[in-house]
C-alpha cells in the first residue's frame, strides 16, 4: 500500500477512535478488507450521528420547503429566505425571527431551517 493512502487510512481510524486496530496496524495496514471496514464504520457513524441529531432536534413531521406556495404570503422576500438557508447566520452568533399572521408559513420554514441545519451537523433544537 503507499505511504500517503496508508496514512490516510491510520488517520481515518485514528478519528474512529479504533484504538484496537491501531494497536495492531502492523499486521493489518496490508488487508485488502481494511479500507471497506474503515468506510463502512465511518458511513455508519454518519448515519447514526444524523439520526440523533433529527431525533434531538424534536423537530416532528413538516412539509419539505419545496412544497412551500411561494405566492401565498404576498410579502416573503424569497432572495432573504434563500440567504437563510445557506446557514452564514449561525457563524455570526444571530438569530432568526419570522413575523407574520397565522397560517403564514413561519413554523413550517422554522422546521424546514432547523432539518438543514441538524443535516449539515448542526446540534438543532
Amino acid at each position: 500500500m503507499p505511504k500517503r493512502a496508508d496514512d490516510e487510512l491510520r488517520s481515518a481510524a485514528a478519528k474512529l477512535r479504533l484504538y484496537g486496530l491501531l494497536a495492531n496496524w502492523a499486521e493489518v495496514a496490508s488487508e485488502p478488507w481494511l479500507s471497506r471496514v474503515i468506510a463502512m464504520e465511518q458511513d455508519e457513524r454518519a448515519r447514526r450521528s444524523h439520526a440523533y441529531r433529527m431525533r434531538n432536534a424534536k423537530i416532528g413531521a413538516f412539509k419539505h420547503r419545496a412544497d412551500f406556495d411561494w405566492t401565498h404570503p404576498k410579502k416573503l422576500d424569497r432572495a432573504l429566505i434563500d440567504e437563510l438557508f445557506t446557514l452564514d447566520f449561525l457563524g455570526e452568533g444571530a438569530n432568526v425571527v419570522f413575523i407574520g399572521p397565522n397560517g403564514t408559513g413561519k413554523t413550517m420554514l422554522a422546521k424546514n431551517l432547523a432539518y438543514e441545519a441538524a443535516s449539515r451537523g448542526v446540534s438543532t433544537r
